[in-house]
């Protein structure tokens, strides 16, 4: 079977992309667990038995609530700062007053990556650390059926109101006697989002039936992921939440009993960055404020000290302690003491205790040798220690030996309980190796089979023959599939637990095994080819006098030194300092082959012409390069420098590197990312403050309009209308969002959600895009002229070009437009005269790519993803629009370079139609290496310290992608359809 080189490589991609889902789904399996919720609840322990005859324990049952009513409130993206910082003092007058000098304890909380919504709400109830692909399953949340503290509260019979956040109620259906969820995806909604959840207070107040209030306030992350923490927009937020916690407070002291009293506990599920989003690992996404307010509590006196550092997972022990609940079988978490410091000491090592006896069970359930394991040998003392204080109680001794006694037992109790909660907390899920290891066969063998391919995909016919049914192979097929299967019921009939391979359908295992022994047989084959071929005598042999140019060398230096560098955690963590030190040192290549090609040579040389595929190997080749020569004549001629470039475009030529570079440089002072250098100020930040408003809307029409000069020249002329038209919609709806203003208008309190603006912009945007495929499909069915499928292609750009202007935040639109002047200037001034083939201009393309998606701001941390790009133009939450808008959004560099290279080979008459083909095949070659490699990588690291908040993030950044360049890949293949009509011989 015959196959082009663009429809190969795609095919490759299609299952690269099942080998890394298969590796993803083995990676980050769901978390293991103790037992089924319906068989949590059981006898509780009773306390140790004292020693000596004849002395039994009185105390068996779970201990009495502590207080009547607890009310939560949740404030998403609460940051430490923002309560017992300066935004604390300014904003939040009440609940500093509390804090200093109330009745109150006050935390920061520790939350474990990924700091978003779904998660850290499992870890608040259940007390366990979710997996981190919850990350992905936090955009359609399941029902959580682990043990947890609103089941325990609903079966002890304690009715629950909730209002908030609809994640709650999709996480505990049936749960709340009352409820009022509201969605928190729609990030443009600052203020019904948190009325709609306070206007039910008053009422409930004034009733008695309930036990349990739950308030998950969104307003303050949607201002984040908008505005970010610095915009003025959050004082307003926190001076509304202070207010309201102020009424909450009043109220619960006005209800309060003589019996017993009530608890308001304040907390954040997660912070944000310093660009407002969250996700990752930083400071100011981890750490939240943890509040406990009750009259309970001793009136704080002295002064104020810093609070005290506790685990997320913590909350959920400490409120079913206070509820009179049993702790979550999962729970990782440690008793907050304080909380609890006012009860007898009897009471408190009875609490301290039952968590102690929680956390043991569950590392029984996970470790075979849990006698072995620190914590519990330690819990095992300390219950020893707690029976000798009980026989001094029971014995009626009140003297002071007894109290040291139990401050003892209960300080060993809390070293045990921080021990064993280290314990769990690295051995509360496992890897689900099986599949890891198929998804990662899978993505090796098509890595190798790209690579041996390497000599026919590029070669001039960009084509080559694949033996789907060669005799030889047959029985190696059928012996390989056999071993496969064999290997497969092993696994899956001696494992202790189902992996996710083991529990798929036979049709659909079996069908997977089929694919790794057609590709084994594949490799086998190609490898055959080549021994087959290297026997063979060489007719007319071709001895080429060119050798690796400094172009191939930095091409081939760059790409293994970027992979290699994968394996280190600072590295990834840092990774765009790696794209912008390659394409500066691109640019100075470039640089001084122009400056050869324009002074020093005077004849032409064939060597500046090398294409990278006689570099792998196929000298005999070289003439079949992808920019044919017209006739023997012409390739004799010699051709001086003036014949590529006259007159003034000589020098601007020569500049074009150093302007390229200079461009490179402001777009690396626009946006800080990574880790080390994140939170340093940088010109993004500064554009951003309300108080250069007027700078930003200045930038950003300049933007617009150079965006608009670039990106027409070659389009049609209701295009051009339709993309002028669709940039002042642009301008519009940042205007109405008030991220920008017009120069007529002196404030921006006229805000809106821009939906409007927004979707005017999108029927210009579909507009474009179908006069493209118009003419693409004109292209490909009825006219076989190449200027109408170039004029296709340039629309079909254009309109993604005028949606990344959409989505893009308005500090960013720079970076779209040096995106579209780098390539002009490239096209035009560089690739051109330098006359370099499709491979090398392929991975200058991806290159370039690859730091625009560094340049725009992002990161390999889950935090720098903008989710506000999708929901613009959305008046409620859409989940297809959403995830392809901010897919795109985040993408946006490495897909539009894509597109031009597309464009740029498809519109270049003096290449033939395989090198559409050499740029498919070396895109899809340029992505598969470093993720193949990075798998492994990971595989290896899977117990690193950073494996979950450096290693991780990375890992799922790169399994988008590849998604994403196989659907390029498609496109690339589609616009090669009439590739076999036009390629020399």
């Amino acid at each position: 079977m015959r196959l082009r080189s663009g429809v190969f490589a795609s095919s490759c991609l299609l299952v690269e992309v099942l080998g890394v889902a298969l590796f993803l789904r083995g990676f980050f399996p769901v978390p293991v667990r103790s037992l089924p919720r319906r068989e949590a609840r059981g006898d509780p322990p009773a306390e140790p038995a004292p020693p000596g005859p004849g002395m039994v324990s009185n105390w068996t049952k779970i201990p009495p609530p502590l207080f009547k009513k607890v009310v939560v409130v949740l404030i998403d993206a609460l940051r430490d700062d923002f309560v017992f910082g300066s935004k604390g003092e300014q904003f939040m007058p009440y609940t500093k007053q509390v804090i200093e000098k109330g009745t109150s304890y006050s935390f920061i909380a520790e939350a474990k990556p990924p700091t978003v919504t779904m998660p850290r709400i499992k870890a608040l109830m259940t007390g366990s650390i979710p997996g981190f692909i919850d990350v992905i399953v936090n955009l359609n949340s399941p029902a959580l059926l682990d043990d947890n503290l609103i089941w325990q509260a609903k079966t002890a019979g304690k009715r629950i109101i909730f209002y908030g956040d609809d994640t709650w109620v999709k996480l505990f259906p049936k749960h709340f006697v009352e409820y009022d969820g509201t969605t928190s995806f729609f990030v443009s909604d600052f203020t019904e989002v948190d009325d709609n959840v306070t206007r039910h207070l008053d009422r409930v107040f004034k009733r008695e039936d309930w036990d349990l209030l739950i308030l998950h306030y969104l307003g303050l992350d949607h201002i984040g992921h908008v505005t970010g923490p610095n915009s003025p927009l959050v004082g307003a937020k926190l001076r509304e939440m202070d207010n309201i916690l102020k009424k909450i407070h009043i109220s619960l002291l006005s209800k309060e009993e003589a019996s017993l009293p009530n608890l308001l506990v304040v907390c954040g599920d997660h912070g944000m960055s310093e660009t407002g989003s969250h996700g990752g690992s930083s400071a100011g996404e981890v750490h939240t404020p943890l509040l406990f307010i009750s009259s309970a509590f001793e009136k704080r006196s002295g002064p104020l000290t810093q609070p005290e550092r506790v685990q997320q997972t913590d909350l959920a022990s400490t409120l079913a302690v206070g509820l009179g609940l049993p702790i979550s079988r999962n729970s990782v978490g440690n008793l907050i003491l304080p909380v609890v410091g006012g009860r007898t000491m009897r009471e408190q090592l009875r609490f301290v205790h039952l968590n102690g006896f929680q956390l043991s069970r569950l590392l029984q359930e996970n470790t075979p040798a849990y006698e072995k394991d620190p914590g519990y040998e330690h819990f095992k003392i300390a219950e020893k220690s707690h029976a000798n204080w009980i026989k001094l109680y029971l014995e009626g001794n009140n003297s002071e030996i007894l109290l040291n006694l139990g401050k003892k037992v209960l300080k060993q109790y809390l070293e045990a309980l921080k021990t064993l909660s280290s314990s769990l907390s690295r051995q509360v899920a496992q890897y689900d190796m099986y599949s890891m290891m198929v998804g990662t066969v899978i993505i090796m063998e098509v890595l190798l089979l790209l690579f041996l391919s390497i000599p026919k995909a590029l070669s001039s016919r960009a084509e080559f023959e694949v033996p789907l049914s060669l005799p030889l192979f047959s029985l190696l097929f059928y012996l390989v599939c056999l071993m496969l299967c064999a290997v497969h019921v092993i696994v899956c009939t001696s494992a202790e637990s189902l992996c996710y391979f083991c529990s798929m359908s036979w049709f659909t295992a079996v069908g997977v095994m089929m694919l790794i022994s057609a590709l084994m047989c594949g490799i086998l084959s190609a490898i055959a080819k080549i021994f087959e071929n290297s026997r063979l005598p060489v007719k007319n042999p071709v001895v080429s006098s060119s050798g690796w140019s400094e172009i191939d060398v930095l091409i081939l230096a760059g790409t293994v030194g970027h992979v290699l560098s994968l394996g280190a955690s600072s590295f990834v963590e840092e990774e765009h300092q790696t794209w912008y030190f390659l394409i500066n040192t691109l640019c100075l290549v470039l640089c001084q082959d122009l400056c050869r090609n324009n002074f020093l040579l005077k004849e032409y040389d064939p060597q500046h012409s090398t294409n990278v595929k006689q570099n792998f190997g196929e000298a005999s080749e070289y003439k079949n390069m992808d920019i044919p020569a017209a006739d023997n004549s012409k390739l004799g001629k010699t051709i001086s420098s003036a014949e590529f470039i006259r007159g003034s475009d000589k020098w601007i030529s020569l500049a074009s590197p150093w302007i390229i570079l200079i461009c490179c440089r402001l777009l690396r002072s626009l946006n800080q990312t990574g880790v080390q250098w994140a939170h340093r100020p940088d010109f993004g930040h500064w554009l951003t403050s309300s108080e250069h408003k007027s700078e930003l809307s200045f930038l950003a029409a300049v933007s617009l309009l150079m965006i608009f000069f670039l990106v027409q020249r070659r389009c049609s002329l209701v295009s051009k209308i339709a993309m002028a038209l669709g940039l002042l919609g642009v301008y519009s709806y940042r205007a109405a969002i008030g991220n920008v203003i017009f120069p007529w208008q002196h404030d921006s309190k006229d805000i809106s959600k821009g939906i409007t603006e927004a979707r005017f912009v999108y029927v210009f945007v579909l507009g474009i895009v179908f006069t493209g495929t118009k003419d693409l499909l004109k292209s490909q069915v009825i006219s076989s002229d190449s200027s109408v499928k170039s004029t296709g292609l340039w629309e079909v750009y254009s309109g993604l070009v005028l949606l990344a202007a959409l989505l893009f935040r308005p500090h960013n639109l720079p970076v779209l437009v040096f995106c579209l002047l780098i390539q002009t200037m490239m096209t035009k001034y560089i690739w051109r005269p330098l006359k370099f083939d499709a491979a090398q201009i392929t991975i200058m393309h991806y290159w370039f790519g690859q730091a625009f998606f560094y340049f725009q701001g992002n990161s390999n941390g889950i935090a720098t993803v903008d989710v506000s790009a999708g929901f613009v133009g959305l008046e409620s939450y859409v989940e297809i629009p959403a995830i392809f808008f901010t897919a795109f959004a985040t993408y946006a560099g490495p897909v539009l370079w894509a597109i031009h290279l597309l464009c740029y080979l498809s519109s270049e008459v003096s290449r033939n139609s395989a090198a559409v083909g050499h740029g498919c095949f070396c895109y899809a070659l340029m992505r598969s290496l470093p993720v193949a490699v990075y798998i492994v990588l990971v595989t290896g690291l899977r117990y690193h310290l950073f494996i979950w908040s450096v290693f991780s993030p990375k890992l799922l950044y790169e399994g988008v992608h590849v998604f994403i360049t196989a659907t390029i890949c498609l496109f690339f293949t589609a616009m090669d359809h009439n590739h076999s009509h036009k390629v020399q011989d």
